[in-house]
């Protein structure tokens, strides 16, 4: 067996799969999380998948502030009921967000959400660099295919690598909340601001810092 009861349990709260689906699926895939993760697609994602079809009507709008009042972020997140709304797992789902949001200073919540235009300047930008770079022709394409990636995990919420787990995407945190909460989460909105911008001023990495204040809340 190539795989721990820790990892039958990362698979069940990645996916929302069964704990023995998850161990059949860990069994069939040689202990390989990702491709247990694709193989339990059906039964284990489209558990919150289902969800999609229902009404959020109800959630919160939190906010947070840096220390010090130099970034702030405003988000609405979305459930079905206001008892979840109310409960602190959702609460604690939603700040996380915010943070996430303050520290990484996403411009989308999703792919989706990225204007064609924005897209279609990117991907010129990307085959000029690829053709500056000397690429060959017929790898351009592919590459400005894997980059683009790059641009959604970069400025995509939830395409993002959550700040607290690296090994996970926000998509995936809410994945698991929505498996664990027992109703459709949807990320609405948000608006991030951040003292200064737009006026000329010394460059400074606000979100180095707040990311260091993330850093400082995992010790």
């Amino acid at each position: 067996m190539n795989f721990t009861a820790q990892d039958v349990k990362t698979l069940r709260e990645r996916t929302g799969a069964g704990m023995m689906d998850c161990k059949n699926a860990l069994v069939n895939c040689d202990g390989d999380m990702e491709k247990a993760i694709d193989f339990l697609r059906e039964k284990g994602i489209a558990k919150a998948a289902k969800k999609a079809g229902r009404i959020a009507a109800e959630g919160i709008v939190d906010s947070y502030i840096h220390m010090g009042g130099r970034v702030g972020v405003l988000l609405e997140v979305n459930c079905e009921t206001d008892f979840v709304a109310n409960g602190d797992m959702f609460r604690s789902l939603v700040h996380d967000i915010a943070l996430q949001i303050a520290a990484a200073n996403p411009q989308y919540v999703s792919a989706d959400e990225v204007p064609q235009e924005v897209l279609e300047k990117e991907k010129a930008i990307l085959r000029a660099q690829a053709l500056e770079e000397g690429k060959p022709e017929k790898i351009i394409d592919k590459m400005v295919e894997g980059r683009i990636k790059t641009f959604y995990e970069e400025n995509c919420l939830l395409c993002q690598k959550f700040v607290k787990d690296s090994s996970k995407t926000i998509e995936q945190v809410v994945i698991e909340a929505t498996a664990q909460i027992g109703e459709k989460i949807s990320v609405r909105r948000f608006v991030r601001y951040e003292m200064g911008e737009g006026l000329q001023k010394k460059e400074e990495n606000l979100a180095d810092e707040v990311q260091a204040q993330v850093d400082a809340m995992k010790k």
